[in-house]
């Protein structure tokens, strides 16, 4: 076999997305030439681009065998441990990684994207940081220490750092959104014109007029003009919408099915409960407090943040194997060792090296497993942050998502999935009795003191007056409400959805026709 002709037919059929086609020629020249790592990074390659983590890894392991300075192999071999979930051997990876790649701009840069991926953005800062001062005009490098430094706190950094990649690239779209979010901008204070002109200019790519949509949207809201705002918004939201091949019904079916398998006869025999530290599960819709309440319980001694993981879930479908659909995952779910599911789940969480007794995982959609989380960790509190309907699903419509959330496009979908979310949350409550604490974003904001006393109450946890003064938590946040949470408690954002009540109508006739209350706050 030549190994050269083999290699560019791997890379050919690569690109042709003939995966199976590649892999088994991949797979026949490592076998040929074992000592060849082309063969072996070939190999990796396919089985990263078919989601095959595991061989992935044994791949680049290889290919670091035989060429131990080979940077890129290393990279690959931390990614692929993440995706495995062994995250005690990528972060020991990485660090290893970092010290030796420290020269090396490109590879700091996917360094710091896999500490993000991990939360842990204080190294991710450091890695951008590194990666700016050897390649200052890279404005991929000053993009990612800007989402960085967002998350760490430094706003004002941020911004500055969203204006170096506008003024080098303009048309880096993402970072005009994202600059948008970080304050209140002014009528003395605010980038309206130049996006406006830029729209008018004509857009050619339609990711990045969303994302000047969106931009446009925030910075009218915040100079008070909501029917600017809206008409921006909806634009927005529409365009994205257009892009996307998504059917509501995918998710409010599989909340159906959730609630038939995991029924009153599957929890027949009750479920365990200890007082014995253990993880604090805050759940909801996003945009409802859930970073708020991280932030206030997180502010405790004995509590650490893991911030918005996908640890449970991904445990779950490790346990659970492949699966042809929703429903089929849902329904072997249902079968797991639940003891293995929560071990696998708390030694994830636990290579995330935040030393509290209680770690929060802030997870909004791990409203979907609560039947599971409850079976598999007696020592598991559950947190459920509500808010009004309305004002809870014009919070969503407004925020451009980078990734999940495609029920937040279009309000027709927004209220579909609303009412099948309170659904399900209340057969949590039937079958679950006394387990889920509901707290009310509205009640929250107007009595900070009491709703705290309460959450820790739930948790076991003695009253800290730091958990009051939580926007001077000094720990990272990398939700959509980065900003906010470094703000004392306002009350402002309540009944918002009002400003544009004529334009929201038809969310709200949807909401009621089945039953949802539409005004005040949360019920």
């Amino acid at each position: 076999m030549n190994i050269m002709t083999a290699l560019q037919q791997i890379d050919a059929l690569m690109k042709e997305r003939r995966l199976a086609e590649a892999g088994d020629l991949a797979a026949l020249l490592a076998e040929k030439h074992p000592t060849n790592p082309d063969g072996w990074r070939r190999l990796g390659r396919v089985h990263e681009a078919s989601g095959n983590f595991g061989a992935m890894l044994t791949s680049f392991q290889k290919v670091v065998e035989l060429v131990e300075e080979d940077l890129h192999a290393h990279l690959k071999v931390a990614q692929a441990l993440i995706q495995q979930g062994e995250l005690k051997a990528a972060t020991d990876e990485l660090a290893r990684l970092r010290a030796l790649a420290w020269g090396d701009s490109y590879l700091l840069m996917h360094i710091g994207q896999l500490y993000t991926h991990l939360a842990v953005f204080d190294l991710a800062y450091d890695c951008f940081k590194r990666s700016v001062a050897l390649a200052p005009k890279d404005t991929q490098a000053l993009y990612n220490l800007a989402t960085a430094a967002t998350a760490v706190g430094d706003l004002d950094e941020a911004v500055a750092l969203y204006d170096q990649v506008i003024a080098l690239k303009p048309s880096d779209y993402d970072a005009y959104y994202n600059r948008a979010t970080l304050r209140k901008w002014t009528a003395d204070n605010n980038h309206i014109n130049d996006m406006e002109a830029l729209l008018k200019s004509g857009i050619p790519d339609m990711k990045g007029a969303v994302q000047l949509f969106y931009a446009l949207a925030k910075e009218y809201e915040d100079l008070g003009d909501a029917g600017a705002s809206f008409a921006h918004l909806r634009r927005g939201a529409d365009l994205r919408a257009s892009m996307m091949a998504y059917h509501v019904s995918t998710d409010t079916g599989a909340m159906a099915d959730i609630e038939r398998v995991f029924s009153a006869d599957f929890f027949k025999g009750g479920v365990s409960t200890s007082d014995a530290p253990g993880p604090i599960f805050i759940v909801g819709l996003p945009r409802t407090g859930t970073t708020l309440v991280d932030r206030i319980l997180s502010s405790h001694s004995s509590v650490d943040s893991l911030g918005e993981i996908h640890d449970f879930a991904q445990s779950l479908m490790r346990l659970a194997g492949p699966a042809s659909n929703k429903t089929d995952l849902i329904e072997k779910s249902a079968a797991l060792d639940f003891e293995a599911l929560g071990e696998a789940y708390l030694t994830s969480t636990a290579a995330r090296g935040q030393a509290g007794p209680y770690l929060v995982d802030k997870t909004p959609a791990n409203f979907l497993y609560l039947g599971l989380i409850a079976r598999a960790m007696p020592t598991a509190r559950i947190i459920h942050l509500q808010r009004g309907a309305m004002d809870s699903c014009f919070a969503i419509y407004k925020t451009l998502f980078r990734l999940g959330y495609p029920y937040s496009y279009r309000l027709e979908d927004l209220a579909d999935y609303f009412i099948a979310y309170r659904k399900l949350m209340a057969h949590w409550h039937a079958v679950l009795p006394g387990r889920i604490l509901d707290v009310s974003y509205e009640s929250l904001v107007a009595e900070l003191d009491g709703q705290t006393r309460r959450m820790l109450d739930h948790c076991g946890l003695p009253f800290e007056d730091a958990c009051l003064t939580f926007h001077e938590n000094k720990s990272a946040s990398a939700t959509a409400s980065a900003a906010q949470v470094r703000q004392p408690l306002y009350a402002s954002s309540v009944g918002r959805w009002k400003d544009h009540a004529e334009a929201l109508a038809s969310l709200k006739a949807r909401l009621e026709a089945a039953g949802v209350t539409t005004e005040g706050g949360a019920k």
